[in-house]
């Protein structure tokens, strides 16, 4: 078994369905993880059981490892530990229920690096793409702590909460998008059919036409010429804004600061970055994280470039002893509510219950200025469509009233 274990991290394991009669006779099946078919066997034998089926189980491509993948094995990893499953034998039940490949393939290298004498969060920090630095350090503070499960359902419970922020934001915008969307196909298909049509039928008039008519020809005819120009400038806009968003921290940040101005929008945008950002720090401090150190994670974690900026500017000043409070009061970003919880928590003794009190008022505002927001989208969506399609439509219908008048 020894030997085993040092093949682990270097060896994929791949999960294996079998079917066997065990010690009785009886007919048995199930599905295990192993390196090889000779060694699926082995560990089968010993168990008592005489192989009748080996097949090794398509991985298949998966999908990628999401945020939520990674919620979910948090929370199950800390519910197991609380409930005394030593921790190898958690990645394995995690890994075997996860309807994922990708999961599972992950949590088994970390798993096959903890059985090798790494920390679990060095194991993590092997793997920044899915634990972020946030992750490993209260990871870290929970090991050197002897407290991992308090600190893993403390973890679970913060992710819980920033993904329900996330959500909720985006399915205030699912609804618009959609809406747009459609209008844009339909304005296209009017543009491209529609109009062309109606111009064929209005050439046979011999009549001089209404202004809004000549005027939603001309959009068509220049559409119809140029549409490729026309999309390629949309869809090279939109790529190219989410290219240099992610490579770009600069580019990034007037992005997010232009966002925090918007109407409406911005509003919800800087609640619900006040939100995660209190509760980052809430949750690194309550791990008993040092203030300077916390504040390293704090600002990636907040999800605005333009506070993550800030962010390294009050750890700066906190570093040479200046207050939290005093260090936020100078950024001017934060309300004076916030600050003036902090300045309590500061003197209080009790920084990190302050600042979960302000993540939750401001979750809270975020859930009120999302149905606000979307109340108020509404009508506003109804209004624009209908003013562009409808006045589309009566432009091109303008001509025809006017021959039924004459006729009349």
């Amino acid at each position: 078994m020894a030997t085993l274990a040092k093949k682990l991290p270097t060896t994929a394991a791949h999960i294996w369905e079998w079917e066997g009669k065990d010690r009785t006779g009886k007919v048995v099946r199930g599905e295990m993880r192993a390196e090889s078919e000779t060694v699926a066997k082995t560990q089968l034998r010993r168990q008592g059981i005489t192989v009748q089926k080996l097949k090794k189980r398509k991985a298949g491509f998966g999908r990628s490892i999401s945020e939520r993948d990674i919620t979910l094995f948090t929370r199950q990893l800390a519910t197991m530990m609380k409930a005394g499953v030593p921790l190898l034998q958690s990645f394995d039940i995690s890994a075997k229920g996860h309807s994922n490949p990708a999961v599972t393939k992950m949590l088994l290298e970390v798993r096959a690096d903890v059985e090798t004498g790494m920390s679990l969060a060095e194991a993590f920090r092997k793997r920044p793409l899915y634990f972020d630095k946030l992750f490993c350090n209260l990871i870290a503070a929970g090991e050197t702590g002897g407290v991992l499960d308090s600190l893993l359902d403390k973890l679970a419970t913060y992710r819980e909460k920033i993904m329900a922020i996330k959500g909720k934001i985006k399915s205030a915008m699912i609804y618009p998008s959609a809406i747009i969307a459609t209008a844009f196909i339909i304005t296209t298909i009017i543009m491209l059919y529609v109009i062309p049509a109606f111009k064929d039928l209005f050439s046979s008039f011999g009549a001089d036409l209404p202004a809004p008519t000549l005027f939603v020809i001309w959009l068509s005819d220049g559409f119809v010429s140029y549409w490729w120009l026309f999309f390629g400038v949309i869809f090279g806009a939109i790529f190219g804004t989410i290219f240099f968003f992610k490579r770009s921290p600069k580019f990034q940040e007037q992005v997010d600061r232009l966002l925090l101005k918007l109407p409406v929008l911005g509003e919800v945008v800087q609640k619900a970055t006040i939100a995660r950002w209190s509760r980052t720090l809430a949750t690194m401090f309550t791990a008993g994280v040092p203030l300077v150190e916390a504040l390293d994670s704090v600002g990636g974690a907040s999800g605005n470039q333009v506070y993550a900026e800030a962010t390294k500017r009050i750890q700066a000043e906190v570093s040479t002893g200046s207050s939290l409070s005093f260090a936020m009061q100078r950024t001017n970003l934060f309300p004076n509510m916030v600050m003036q919880m902090t300045a309590i928590g500061e003197e209080s003794g009790s920084l990190d219950h302050m600042l979960d009190k302000v993540a939750d008022f401001y979750e809270e505002e975020v859930d009120n200025a999302v149905a606000a927001m979307s109340s108020l989208m509404e009508p506003v969506i109804m209004i624009v469509l209908g003013v562009l399609i409808g006045g589309l439509v009566v432009a091109m219908y303008m001509p025809i009233f006017k021959m039924g008048q004459v006729v009349g």
